[in-house]
């Protein structure tokens, strides 16, 4: 589990085509080498990955993830290459502080970024979600954007926005995005387990 409170911001530095349907993706960052483990769950931009390998490149820590078919065709990890940044966050811990909301890592879709409109410091995204996921979408609910917990500021059928405070343009990737980027979206848990329970009555 995570929170959507992004870490550090990650660089790609290396993909390659492991087996048929398989992508190793090698990714920097600075995080302390010794506290990353094999197994360790990282949320890179969205997805929970599992690392893999770990090691070093220069003074930087690396880790290494796998990418199986289905990851690489419902969210944007297919599209990385080297430079991609990433926006990271560790595996939540029992104590640690909740600062976002709950995020599984768990991708529903890609969003769109339909437009833009900067601020003063601040900047108001408005995005359309896939349809599927459109109708989890409501006012002053949360959603995970390329692993990032915001809150959502309205909504008008598929599309919503929201508003990008001047502290998340800097630590995370979101300050760099044009209209036409797509984005991994991830409903809010509660949002998906209270229409569960309406279907069923």
């Amino acid at each position: 589990m995570f929170t959507g409170i992004v870490t550090d911001i990650g660089e790609v530095v290396a993909v390659a085509e492991t087996a048929p349907g398989l992508r190793r993706l090698t990714i920097a960052c600075s995080y302390d080498r010794d506290s990353i483990a094999l197994g360790a769950s990282i949320a890179c931009s969205g997805p929970c990955l599992t690392v893999v390998d770990i090691g070093l490149r220069g003074n930087r820590t690396i880790f290494s993830v796998d990418a199986a078919a289905e990851t690489l065709a419902v969210t944007t990890v297919g599209t990385w290459q080297p430079g991609t940044r990433l926006n990271l966050e560790r595996a939540l811990r029992i104590g640690d502080e909740l600062g976002g909301h709950l995020v599984s890592g768990h991708v529903d879709g890609l969003a769109e970024l339909v437009a833009r409109e900067d601020m003063s410091d601040m900047a108001r995204l408005t995005l359309r979600a896939p349809a599927p996921v459109a109708r989890f979408i409501a006012p002053k609910g949360s959603v995970a954007l390329d692993g990032v917990s915001l809150t959502v500021n309205t909504v008008d059928g598929d599309s919503f926005t929201v508003l990008i405070i001047p502290h998340t343009l800097a630590v995370t990737t979101l300050g760099t995005l044009r209209p036409g980027a797509r984005l991994n979206i991830e409903i809010d848990q509660m949002a998906r387990y209270a229409a569960r329970l309406i279907e069923r009555g």
